[in-house]
Order: structure tokens, then C-alpha cells, then sequence
């Protein structure tokens, strides 16, 4: 079978006990029914938890206790809420009152917040329990944490968002939250082999994570299919009608779909680019309307302007603990805000211009499309554990304001996972979830 003929596959860990087979809507509506305790539920994920993430190191703070008594308080409740005993893994820059929060640096070791992050708390008045903290990389920037690709250690599961994706990837827990500024979510999602959301501007509220840009971080989550994300985001964005989207988008009709390389695709390796062309294909073959978009020539410039708005606002963002605990900080992240300082004092406004042109060009770009298919990621995860690869494919969506789920499709020459990115125009998320769910059951099937 080749890269390609293996399709989009869910991640499929060793159960430790079959209700880790089950979704995260499964495991609620069991919850929610009486069938299953949140304590039963959890406790699976905790056993999973202890006996596989040593290799991985995908949590940076995890007690049993806590959670457990997260779930028990879940089960006392007279209203059980949509994730009623689901286990949440949280990413380490997302503020958590009961865990440890130390955005993946030193100089937070030990720092416990007061108070939940608004998401986290939404999470919780959803019935969720937190499991623990994932790990992210520096300040959710660029210096990895300890944590490893599940199909392959020797590998970087990606980042920053590294520990969220390789514990949902692993089994260890069915939802995790990330933050993206670049390809935070996307890219680990494709190099780990699972569902990544990463939603529209201010869809989801960032009171309480660490930012390190204004213009552009989100909050977003993993999964292993697109139904758990539909449910999580109905949460993380207060509109409870998205988490029966999925239902909606596979019986209805199949969107128009467009694909694109980007102006980039120079540097997509011969199995992404597969991949992209084959999922594209697929979708033709059962019935949605296909066509190869040209990339705008004014949109080559988001790249640039999409790095150089990132490396501004976190020079801005961390001038505290660069100014005053450089010792504590990477290599790399000094070299970014070393870079920014750089920068010609025009260069910022204008990246921001471009940014703001683009988007309201963006019509040259989705004309007579619903959703673009494009690569999540170069290729397959780089064989590295200094680096959590190129976001050069992400940059141009994040500025846009695009939402973009990304989905598992096939494997690369190396038997790992590939990822392809469907992108929605900015706002419209709720479209995006449905037609998500379409092409991933013609991608399954």
C-alpha cells in the first residue's frame, strides 16, 4: 500500500481498556446518560497516562488526585454539561489555578496562577476535567521541550504545541488545547497524525495565556476526529449548535472545494505534495467540485509579513524577561528578539499593511470555493529533537485570520504521518467544521 492508498487514518494507540477507543462525544453522552462515571473516565486516561508517557514526556504536570477530584465533582452535579467527564489535556502556556504553569521556561518554574485561563473555565463549567499540563516549547515560541513524536521518538512531534498533540496522538488523553502564532497546531497535528483546529480571530477568548503576539495568537485544540473538535470548539467559542455541525456537513451537500500549494511549493516534499493532490482527487471522485487555485501575487508577501509581525510583537511581548532574565532564555528566542530589535522601524507597519490588503483581497483567493485544501506542514516530521520544523506553510492563514482544521491524510516515506490543512475564510468557522466532516468521510471511506 502506498502513502497515499492508506487515506486518512485516526490515530489507533494499544488500549489500556476499550473506552479508549471511544471519541470524545462517545465518552460525554456515556457520562451524560449514567452509563459511565467522570471518575471511571478519567481514571482510564491516568492509567494511560502512567504507563505511557515516560518515553514521550508529553506532560509537564500531572497529578491523579486533582483530577480525580475534578471528576468526582463532575458526577455529584445535577447538570452534566457537553464534556461531561471528558479528560482535557491543557497546554503549559494556558493559565490552570490547580497545576503548576510554567510556560515552558525557567523563570516561571514553580509559578502557580490564581485563577483558570477564561478557556480553561469554560472547559470546566462544560463538565471537563483537566488531566494536566502539556508541554510546550520556551515561552511558545521556538526552543522545544523534552517531548517526542509518538510513531517515532527519535522524531519532533512539533510545537509549540508539542505535548498536547503527542498525548492526544498517544491515547493519553481524547482533547488538548494549543496556541498557535504560526503553525503551533497545525503542524504537530500533521506530524503527529491528528485533528488540529485553529479558529478564526478572537473566536476563542486568550485571557489568561501567555501571549506573545497581539495580532496573532489563538487558542486551539486536538482531537482525533472532526466531531471531537466540532464539540470542544462549540465550548471554547460559546456556540453550542457547532458541535452538531459534523452530522449537518456529512449529510449535506459536499462543498467546492479549491486546492493550493501556495507560492511556496518549492519546498513541499513529493509525499506532501501527494498528498495534497490526492485529497483533492478524492474529493472530485465523491462528488464535491474541485479546482486548483492560482496564489494571488500579492499574497507571496503574507510570508514575510506574517514572520516579521511575529518576531516584532515577541520582542515586545517578552521584553521583560529579556531584559531582565536573558540568562534564562534560549539561544534561539534571544536570536529572534535580537532580530526584531533589528528591524527598520518601518518594517512592522508595513508587514501589518500587507496583512490588512490581503484580506481585503481575499476573494481572489476563494472565488467560487467554500474551503481550500492545502500542505499542514513540508512533509513528514523532520528526524530532529532541536527543532519543531518549518511553519512556512501556516504563516500565510494565520495572518489572513483564516480558520484551518487540519486532517490526517496518509503517511510519508518514512511511514510517518501527513497532514492536510482546510481553510476557511475568516469567520467562518462554522462552514469549515461542516465541510470538514464531509471530506473526511469521503477521505475514509
Amino acid at each position: 500500500m502506498t502513502p497515499m492508498e492508506a487515506g486518512r487514518s485516526r490515530s489507533a494507540p494499544s488500549p489500556l481498556n476499550p473506552m479508549r477507543l471511544q471519541t470524545a462525544v462517545e465518552l460525554a453522552a456515556r457520562v451524560r446518560a449514567g452509563k459511565a462515571t467522570a471518575e471511571a473516565t478519567v481514571r482510564v486516561y491516568i492509567d494511560a497516562v502512567l504507563s505511557g508517557d515516560g518515553p514521550l514526556q508529553a506532560f509537564a504536570a500531572f497529578d491523579p488526585e486533582v483530577a480525580l477530584e475534578a471528576a468526582r465533582a463532575v458526577d455529584s452535579a445535577r447538570n452534566r454539561g457537553p464534556l461531561a467527564g471528558v479528560p482535557v489535556a491543557v497546554k503549559d502556556v494556558i493559565d490552570t489555578a490547580q497545576y503548576e504553569t510554567a510556560y515552558g521556561s525557567a523563570i516561571y518554574r514553580g509559578h502557580r496562577p490564581a485563577l483558570d485561563a477564561a478557556c480553561v473555565t469554560l472547559l470546566r463549567q462544560s463538565g471537563a476535567v483537566i488531566l494536566g499540563k502539556t508541554v510546550t516549547a520556551e515561552l511558545a515560541t521556538f526552543a522545544p521541550g523534552p517531548t517526542r513524536n509518538p510513531h517515532a521518538l527519535s522524531h519532533t512531534p512539533g510545537g509549540s504545541s508539542s505535548g498536547s498533540a503527542a498525548a492526544v496522538a498517544a491515547g493519553l488523553a481524547p482533547l488538548a488545547l494549543g496556541t498557535q502564532t504560526a503553525g503551533s497546531v497545525i503542524r504537530p497535528a500533521s506530524f503527529c497524525g491528528v485533528v488540529g483546529y485553529k479558529p478564526s480571530p478572537r473566536c476563542v477568548p486568550r485571557s489568561g495565556v501567555k501571549g506573545t503576539s497581539d495580532t496573532l495568537d489563538e487558542v486551539g485544540a486536538f482531537a482525533t476526529s472532526v466531531d471531537d473538535i466540532a464539540l470542544i470548539a462549540a465550548v471554547l467559542a460559546q456556540q453550542p449548535e457547532w458541535a452538531s455541525l459534523p452530522a449537518l456537513g456529512r449529510a449535506g451537500l459536499p462543498p467546492r472545494v479549491g486546492w493550493t500549494l501556495t507560492s511556496r511549493g518549492e519546498h513541499v516534499d513529493t509525499d506532501m505534495r501527494k498528498a495534497v493532490t490526492t485529497a483533492a482527487e478524492r474529493a472530485r471522485q465523491c462528488g464535491a467540485p474541485v479546482s486548483a487555485l492560482a496564489w494571488p501575487n500579492d499574497f507571496d508577501r503574507l510570508f514575510d509579513a506574517q514572520r516579521t509581525i511575529q518576531f516584532a510583537e515577541t520582542a515586545r511581548a517578552l521584553s521583560a524577561e529579556f531584559s531582565y532574565r536573558r540568562a534564562d532564555l534560549s539561544v534561539q528566542l534571544i536570536e529572534v528578539i535580537q532580530e526584531a530589535h533589528a528591524f527598520d522601524p518601518a518594517r512592522y507597519p508595513k508587514a501589518l499593511a500587507v496583512g490588512r490588503a490581503c484580506v481585503a483581497k481575499i476573494e481572489s483567493l476563494f472565488e467560487g470555493v467554500d474551503v481550500i485544501v492545502a500542505p499542514s506542514a513540508p512533509g513528514e516530521a523532520p528526524a530532529s529533537l532541536t527543532t519543531t520544523g518549518d511553519p512556512l506553510f501556516n504563516r500565510p492563514w494565520q495572518l489572513l485570520g483564516c480558520p484551518v482544521i487540519g486532517v490526517p491524510f496518509g503517511r510519508g516515506l518514512h511511514n510517518l504521518p501527513l497532514g492536510v490543512s482546510l481553510v476557511a475564510r475568516p469567520g467562518q468557522d462554522a462552514l469549515l467544521i461542516e465541510a470538514a466532516a464531509w471530506l473526511e468521510r469521503c477521505w475514509v471511506s
